[in-house]
């Protein structure tokens, strides 16, 4: 069985599963430096942590815009859980509660080998490609 479950709360279980997550996928298997996989924004976001059977394995935070839309980061499957559409099952569900919320539109930081998954998530890319922790990236954006 899968579960969402969301929070702001930086000493919450549910944080402490995404950012091991987070870590595993982003400071170990991509060697992004530990000082900038955990930021200036882990307190003005909200995290939300899928769970198959009670075991952490997917992730992601998004804090909101100053012109009405959100900003999805840390997006991460833990490796035994990938290739089972856990990261869409996120991805659909933030859209969903940003749509609740009154939110005009995602935005968010792709790495370049993900594009495609979030083009059939309904995501544009938008500027040019950038280098963000050595890995290269593009914006995307969908509207809601």
């Amino acid at each position: 069985m899968h579960e969402i479950k969301t929070t702001t709360d930086l000493n919450s279980q549910i944080y402490r599963d995404c950012l091991n997550i987070r870590t595993k996928v982003f400071v170990e298997e991509q060697k992004v430096p530990a000082d900038m996989e955990v930021d200036d924004y882990e307190d003005k976001c909200k995290y939300y942590t899928l769970y198959v059977d009670q075991t952490p394995a997917a992730t992601a935070r998004y804090y909101p815009t100053d012109d009405n839309g959100i900003h999805v980061q840390r997006v991460a499957v833990s490796k035994d859980f990938r290739k089972q559409g856990l990261a869409s099952e996120v991805i659909n569900r933030i859209i969903k509660d940003a749509k609740t919320n009154g939110y005009s539109y995602v935005i968010l930081g792709a790495q370049d080998q993900a594009n495609g998954f979030y083009k059939k998530l309904g995501f544009k890319v938008v500027g040019g490609q950038y280098l963000d922790a050595g890995i290269l990236h593009h914006d995307m954006r969908k509207e809601i």
